[in-house]
């Protein structure tokens, strides 16, 4: 569990600290970064609307056996 808030802390900071453009990607470019990110296998990506908010929410297998969840901001325009 405190594992998991620090590194939603991180994520948050970095996402933050980044441009917009840097971190407004698509749901397939997301899994990829995530992906390449924990050296894991993409079992699932979508994206969620909360709000006003979308989200691409990853699930990976790490090569440890890990399934983990990662959530990336899709701050694109709507159309």
């Amino acid at each position: 569990m405190m594992r998991s808030l620090k590194i939603g802390l991180i994520a948050m900071l970095l996402a933050l600290s980044a441009p917009t453009a840097a971190w407004a990607i698509s749901l397939q470019e997301a899994a990829q970064q995530a992906a390449r990110q924990y050296n894991a296998k993409v079992l699932s990506a979508r994206t969620v609307t909360r709000g006003e908010q979308r989200i691409h929410e990853i699930k990976l297998l790490t090569s440890d056996g890990v399934v983990k969840t990662v959530r990336i901001p899709d701050n694109r325009p709507r159309r």
